[in-house]
């Protein structure tokens, strides 16, 4: 119903006139009607084709009475542990348990179970024993076949079988979603919905199963490390829609878990649809009294003008979720939403973001991907830039350009990241003028990771040599528009590759740019990525060739405390891993030391002089080290 929320409990049932809903939609997170949140998008999408939909958020996993207040749906349960992994979203790389929940009402913890859609799939299943159960969402999707779980520290199985689900929908779900509810309203059994792109199911029946991929059973890729990472490749080369194959896994009990090829990528005029339902734009009101939902703060006033990622990064799991084939708004579709948000009370003038997973990725990465899908075992952008890339910003330059000229619209940030190898194999360098003119306030974020060749290729990112180009020219631009502008820098340490030598590397990359980053990411092992593989595995998964892996709670924080040298804290932390590494020669008085041979010496690091460098040329660092200052960070 057009201006109001969906159902959320009876009374809002009773006043519509529902005596059962098609769907009941069980979600981890707070009800926020936004489509940057999955269920949004999902639950009105629905509702747009005619379904009622009844929303359970955070039901207490306890009780199964908190997911039966609406009764049994027409058609299923919906089921999504939220817009984050269960997992990552109550605990760190550590392992501890974090403070504050973003997705929840005044940021409680314990809200929501660990494994939730697990846990929640379950409590349905024990309560309604023949009910359809449909499971999608970023928990459900990177856990579609048998996976490494980094917080068990074990390999699980697809979490279609530890939920009790009947089908999986994995990506994004549009597709999948309207299909199987035009299937389960036509009176088809759900055991008999087999042929859905973009989902997963369970047989018994291998006679069934045509035109499929056999991947290696549950059983061996369990005992085997090796296996896991055979079995992880061919899943990793079989996500595309054009080219992928069925997948099947088999399990004890003859149990075949079926992986259809994923779903065809949404037309420009289907994502305007679904970007122009009509979504409240905000949490529901019964959190009002509570705090709010905080994780509506940053994409309130933000814009996604794009899907999917070419960009390839092996720690990234967008591969295995929305693709790597882009897909884009319209440019009225996007103006239509900028121009409710000047309606809107709270808007100051400020847009936060125009972007996706990559921000100045707006089409595919070249011609033949809409028809042919993208090349199963070469990357678009790593080692270098395909010859047959399209890198050209003019049609998000026309739109920037667009939503800057709206009324009451003061500035347009770009937050969600420039892949900097992109802007660079764009000859026309307008984008980047424009940006450094309309678009940084003060600084940009990028995401180099890491400065040594040899973790970087790990890593699926260009040379370090691309990164200090883009440096090079990010600061003739702010020169010539007489602009103070500087970078900030996403690190990354302990990534699979990266041993106590490379850390030291980095440690002196920074020193010679006179930077320390405030916030360092250690590598998180989540599932579905190249580089957790490589994490459980020890092995490249693309190459099957060995990796380092850093697993040690303690050389994990040397790895981090080597970044972040200058802060006193971490003075014995460098000290070891300097020692360890047979680099005492940065242990000293000298400016080209990391550390003095004492703690109660370290805050005479704070010269802003420009120190020697070691292994570099100190004339090219001087010219770029200026670009990287932050405040409170030299």
């Amino acid at each position: 119903m057009e201006g109001k929320f969906l159902p959320i409990c009876q009374e809002d049932m009773q006043e519509r006139g529902i005596e059962q809903f098609d769907f009941v939609y069980i979600i981890g997170d707070a009800y926020v009607d936004h489509p940057s949140f999955g269920h949004a998008i999902i639950s009105r999408l629905l509702e747009a084709h005619g379904y009622t939909v009844g929303i359970i958020s955070q039901p207490d996993w306890k009780n199964y009475e908190s997911i039966a207040i609406y009764g049994e749906p027409r058609l299923a349960f919906l089921i999504s542990g939220g817009n984050m992994d269960s997992m990552v979203n109550h605990y760190t790389v550590s392992k501890r348990r974090r403070e504050q929940d973003s997705f929840t009402p005044g940021g409680s913890m314990g809200k929501r179970p660990d494994y939730a859609t697990v846990v929640y799939g379950n409590l349905v299943r024990q309560t309604y024993k023949k009910t359809p159960i449909l499971i999608g969402g970023v928990e459900a999707s990177l856990r579609r076949l048998a996976h490494y779980d980094y917080w068990s520290n074990k390999i699980k199985r697809s979490i279609l079988l530890d939920s009790g689900a009947d089908i999986l929908m994995y990506g994004m779900g549009e597709h999948s979603i309207l299909a199987l509810a035009e299937a389960l309203d036509s009176g088809l059994a759900v055991k008999d919905i087999t042929f859905v792109p973009g989902t997963v199911y369970k047989t018994q029946k291998k006679e069934d199963i045509y035109d499929a991929l056999f991947l290696p059973a549950f059983a061996q890729v369990k005992e085997d490390k090796r296996t896991y990472a055979e079995s992880f490749y061919l899943q990793y080369c079989n996500t595309d829609p054009f080219s992928g194959k069925r997948l099947v896994e088999t399990y004890p009990g003859n149990i075949y878990v079926v992986q259809n090829p994923p779903s065809k990528p949404l037309t420009q005029q289907e994502m305007d649809d679904i970007y122009g339902l009509p979504y409240m734009r905000t949490y529901h009101p019964s959190y009002e009294a509570q705090g709010g939902v905080a994780a509506i703060t940053e994409v309130k006033f933000s814009l996604t003008s794009n899907r999917g990622c070419f960009g390839g990064c092996s720690f990234c799991a967008l591969t295995f979720h929305q693709g790597r084939i882009i897909q884009s708004r319209s440019h009225e579709s996007l103006l239509r939403e900028a121009k409710l948000f000047t309606e809107d009370p709270q808007f100051k003038g400020y847009i936060h973001d125009v972007g996706g997973p990559t921000a100045n990725f707006r089409f595919p990465a070249c011609k033949k991907q809409l028809t042919h899908g993208v090349c199963t075992q070469k990357q678009c952008l790593f080692p270098k830039p395909c010859k047959n890339l399209d890198a050209d910003h003019r049609d998000y330059l026309g739109l920037l350009r667009k939503l800057r000229a709206l009324p009451r619209v003061k500035k347009v940030f770009i937050r969600s990241g420039i892949r900097f190898d992109y802007l660079l194999a764009d000859s026309d360098h307008t984008f980047l003028h424009e940006l450094c003119q309309y678009h940084v306030s003060g600084q940009l974020k990028v995401a180099p990771e890491h400065i040594s060749d040899k973790v970087l290729e790990k890593m699926g990112k260009p040379k370090a040599e691309v990164y200090d180009r883009f440096v090079q020219e990010y600061e003739k631009t702010n020169q010539k528009l007489e602009k103070k502008q500087y970078l900030v820098p996403y690190l990354m340490s302990s990534h699979p590759g990266s041993t106590l030598q490379e850390a030291v590397e980095l440690a002196e990359f920074l020193r010679d740019l006179g930077y320390m980053p405030q916030q360092v990411q250690d590598f998180y092992p989540t599932p579905s990525t190249i580089s957790t593989c490589m994490y459980y595995t020890g092995l490249d998964p693309r190459t099957m060739q060995p990796v380092y892996v850093a697993r040690n709670p303690h050389e994990k924080a040397m790895q981090r405390a080597l970044i972040q040298y200058r802060d006193p804290k971490n003075h014995a932390l460098v000290k070891e891993a300097l020692e360890k590494t047979g680099r005492t020669d940065l242990i000293g008085f000298d400016r080209q030391c990391l550390i003095t041979p004492r703690q109660i010496h370290a805050e005479k690091k704070g010269s802003k002089q420009s120190p020697k460098t070691s292994g570099r040329k100190n004339e090219k660092r001087k010219a770029i080290r200026n670009v990287h200052k932050k405040k409170h960070g030299r």
